[in-house]
């Protein structure tokens, strides 16, 4: 059984939160012929008056942020780094009113496979996307990302939906299609540290910060910077209150037992080999700046 976080974070608190399992008790004793309510189970006049005390304090905290209606749309296609893609997911389906558009670059709604084989179900696709985004996002990836900034299909798509977009937004080689799209020239951007030299050649500022905002163009780097891109954008959209609310709600208080994340933490061989590792996948991501 799960929770609706949502729900969680819209009122379901103390005793209250408790009431779909409660209902469920009832049920399952009236069934078997016993009427007699669960020991502690708060009334339904009391979840109702828990509920619309904490709406109000909500609304206290939240004022108008609480809810909006953001139209979003998260590019799927084969290939794609599921982290770079399920951490910000998170932070955007807890919004309030917001809606989450998943897109695939596929035919039909088929499940799409990231690189390591986890496959995520789209909900709509390229064409039936709104034309008019809130928010217009891209996971990062290698092959799957390189075969997206050569379809000249999908490249239509970006720019069309990015020349309206209120926000356009990347994690990791996310960013490479930002660039491919024209759309990083003379913008301050980041990337994965593999293809963080490869934004020069799309006419980008490299920015060696974990998230990078240049006006409407918000860039992360690589993969698990995908959950403080997360954070930033959902502060821009709904304000401080909620994203702090959202970063307890997801217990976002990271302390890597290996502190190896940065070419500056990372011990010298494991550096120098993960470097000869990417050097060509970001060779040809930069063959493609040039294309």
């Amino acid at each position: 059984m799960t929770l609706d976080r949502r729900a969680l974070l819209g009122g379901m608190t103390g005793a209250a939160m408790l009431a779909p399992f409660l209902a469920i008790e009832r049920a399952m004793a009236q069934t078997a012929g016993d009427h007699t309510p669960a020991a502690g189970s708060p009334s339904l006049e009391e979840q109702q008056a828990m509920a619309a005390q904490h709406d109000t304090t909500m609304q206290d905290l939240f004022g108008e942020n609480l809810f909006k209606n953001e139209q979003i749309a998260m590019l799927l296609y084969p290939g794609f780094t599921a982290l770079d893609l399920v951490g910000p997911h998170y932070f955007f389906a807890c919004l309030f009113g917001a809606k989450v558009h998943l897109v695939t670059t596929g035919p039909d709604l088929a499940p799409v496979a990231s690189d390591l084989g986890l496959a995520i179900s789209p909900t709509v696709t390229l064409e039936d996307t709104p034309a008019d985004l809130d928010v217009l996002f891209f996971p990062g990836g290698t092959t799957g990302t390189m075969d997206v900034m050569k379809s000249e299909r999908v490249m239509a798509w970006v720019k069309d939906r990015a020349s309206r977009a209120k926000h356009i937004t990347s994690v990791c080689t996310g960013s490479m299609i930002l660039g491919k799209a024209g759309l990083l020239k003379g913008k301050r951007a980041t990337s994965h540290w593999a293809t963080f030299p490869v934004l020069e050649d799309f006419g980008a500022i490299p920015t060696d910060e974990r998230v990078v905002k240049d006006g409407n163009i918000l860039t992360g780097a690589g993969v698990s910077a995908g959950l403080d891109f997360a954070i930033a954008l959902t502060e821009q959209l709904r304000g401080r209150d909620y994203a702090e609310a959202l970063v307890l709600q997801a217990e976002y208080a990271p302390e890597p037992p290996i502190v190896a994340g940065s070419m500056t933490t990372v011990s010298a061989p494991v550096g120098h080999m993960m470097t000869q590792m990417f050097a060509p996948v970001a060779e040809q991501f930069r063959a493609l700046a040039k294309g």
